[in-house]
């Protein structure tokens, strides 16, 4: 009778065993599939055979390029950080901002003015959109044909292109006749981007995977799109800055607005790459 009991009691022990470690291995599970661990889509460089190029195939490489490379709709949406370009003329409206006494540019036409706004995006600055504290007199834009977006005079005319053709209006871009040789800097974007086609083993590597730096002033980048990240340790600690890059709604920073900084970063990033960015931020201490 004793020996049943036992039996028993050692068979209960078993049963409990095995459904602890079963619940335990559930839960472990449940939580790796609640954290970041998706390999993010870095920019792909896409060779193009430009002696066969159309202008409507130009057109619509433009388009890719504004909402891809250029993160040209990080800023130009609907959401209120930056006119919001798809949803005006750029033909006449860089016309009106010609004519504006405020233009300190020197186009003579709109393709002109369209490069101009890329590669020194402070001619024309529009009114409540410019860098804050600079009056408007300061733009918050990169320059296209530098870091971190490091477009292509082939890329930007390509936008150029797209701009113009979206509303209607004449395209006079010419045709690209030929693939340009590539300055050192561009070069080196190009190879840095492939370099972190797969996850990212630096955390610079990241911050540019994932165009951090395309709004945020931190690893050199001078942009003031989003709030300055070369202090940002001093700021907030570890647990505020992963929380920042996980679910950047929950606290606003003073001064911005909410909707401004993409929310599937959870998703994109794996959890090396997270370690990664939060233990870099954290030790920005603004040279303190």
């Amino acid at each position: 009778m004793n020996l049943s009991i036992r039996k028993v009691q050692s068979g209960a022990v078993l049963f409990n065993v095995l459904l602890f470690s079963f619940s335990l291995t559930l839960v472990f599970t449940l939580v790796a599939n609640l954290l970041p661990q998706v390999e993010g889509e870095a920019p792909v460089e896409v060779e193009i055979d430009l002696s066969a190029m159309t202008m409507d195939g130009f057109v619509s490489l433009g388009e890719s390029i504004f909402s891809g490379k250029g993160t040209c709709t990080l800023c130009h949406n609907n959401m209120g950080r930056a006119p919001d370009i798809l949803q005006l003329n750029m033909v006449a409206t860089s016309t009106e901002r010609m004519a504006d006494e405020r233009y300190k540019g020197a186009a003579a036409s709109v393709e002109d003015y369209m490069r101009e706004s890329m590669l020194d995006p402070s001619l024309y600055v529009v009114k409540g959109f410019g860098q804050k504290g600079s009056n408007d007199t300061v733009s918050p834009m990169p320059t296209a044909n530098k870091a971190p977006i490091l477009l292509t005079d082939v890329e930007m005319d390509a936008v150029i292109a797209f701009m113009q053709a979206k509303d209607g209006n004449d395209v006079t871009v010419a045709l690209p006749e030929g693939l340009p040789e590539k300055s050192a800097e561009e070069q080196a974007g190009a190879s840095a981007v492939a370099a972190v086609q797969g996850p990212a083993e630096t955390a610079e590597e990241a911050l540019g995977k994932f165009t951090c730096t395309a709004c945020h002033a931190v690893a050199g980048s001078e942009s003031m799109v989003g709030p300055e990240l070369n202090a940002v340790g001093n700021r907030l600690d570890k647990d505020k800055i992963r929380e920042s890059i996980l679910n950047p709604e929950a606290v606003i920073a003073e001064g911005f607005d909410a909707g401004m900084m993409p929310a599937d970063f959870a998703k994109k990033m794996t959890i090396s790459e997270l370690d990664m960015v939060t233990e870099y931020l954290l030790n920005q201490k603004g040279g303190q």
